[in-house]
């Protein structure tokens, strides 16, 4: 499932290539995938235009000139790609917003949603989720705060959205590998030391990720060389039995209420 970076790398770059375009049509192959009649979306899309691309967590912010927002969840499987039909990826479409000769194709939507709202109700829909890691108004003591609001161990609070926004399965295991911390330990276990290792972790591994484009290695758009090149920069996700790059030991793969978590028993404490 994206998350934090692969959000934020597709908002940086989608900014750049569709932002103040006008729509020319859209495509609704799967309604379900909206909240609103295909008829009304097609029409209240088609001659407007995005102003600006805001990320919330693992949402995107798509601002119309007419007020309205549309609101991006990817979930698990889905993707985008931005080009000419001759270029889409042989995928299935649920939902495609035309930019004269070049087109915003929505894949994998099988899961996730992209729904129209006003502003406000948008405030409202995002209102219960956590602080932003990588905000700059989210300090060390404001992190202690919020770790002494959940009880659990690290990996199920990093992925619980109303805790952190935007960390989900592979981030939190990149990010107790940098701090040298188990995910498997409980909040509460945690020294202030520890505590300050793991707040410089996650902006380090997130500003990271952002930087290599996240680990999708579906590009974005033909000649994307930034799109996913995070992947074979993480250190531990997914590396199960592979030499740990700090100590050697084999990597270990465990299950934590039926979500993948990887880490180093060795180097990790």
């Amino acid at each position: 499932m994206p998350e934090l970076p692969e959000m934020e790398t597709y908002r940086q770059q989608l900014t750049r290539l569709i932002q103040g375009a006008p729509i020319t049509g859209t495509e609704v192959t799967r309604p379900k995938s909206l909240n609103v009649e295909p008829d009304s979306f097609i029409r209240k899309l088609t001659g407007n235009r995005i102003i600006r691309i805001d990320r919330r967590a693992k949402h995107l912010l798509f601002h119309l000139v007419s007020g309205e927002v549309l609101l991006l969840h990817l979930m698990l499987g889905g993707w985008m790609f931005y080009g000419t039909e001759d270029e889409k990826p042989d995928r299935t479409t649920q939902v495609v917003i035309h930019f004269g000769t070049k087109h915003l194709y929505f894949i994998g939507l099988r899961l996730g949603y992209l729904h129209m709202h006003s502003l406000p109700e948008v405030d409202l829909l995002l209102g219960k989720l956590g602080p932003e890691p990588l905000d700059s108004s989210f300090t060390f003591p404001q992190f202690q705060q919020v770790l002494k609001s959940k009880k659990s161990n690290l990996k199920l609070s990093f992925v619980d959205q109303s805790f952190l926004s935007g960390i989900g399965n592979c981030y939190s295991d990149e990010i107790c590998f940098y701090a040298g911390i188990l995910p498997l330990r409980k909040l509460s276990s945690l020294t202030e030391e520890e505590q300050n290792r793991l707040f410089q972790a996650m902006r380090s591994v997130l500003l990271e990720a952002i930087q290599f484009g996240g680990y999708i290695d579906e590009p974005l758009f033909i000649g994307d060389r930034l799109t996913g090149q995070f992947d074979a920069k993480c250190r531990v996700y997914d590396r199960e039995g592979e030499p740990c790059l700090r100590c050697g030991h084999p990597l270990i793969k465990t299950e934590v209420s039926s979500r993948k978590c990887f880490y180093c028993a060795n180097c990790q404490a």
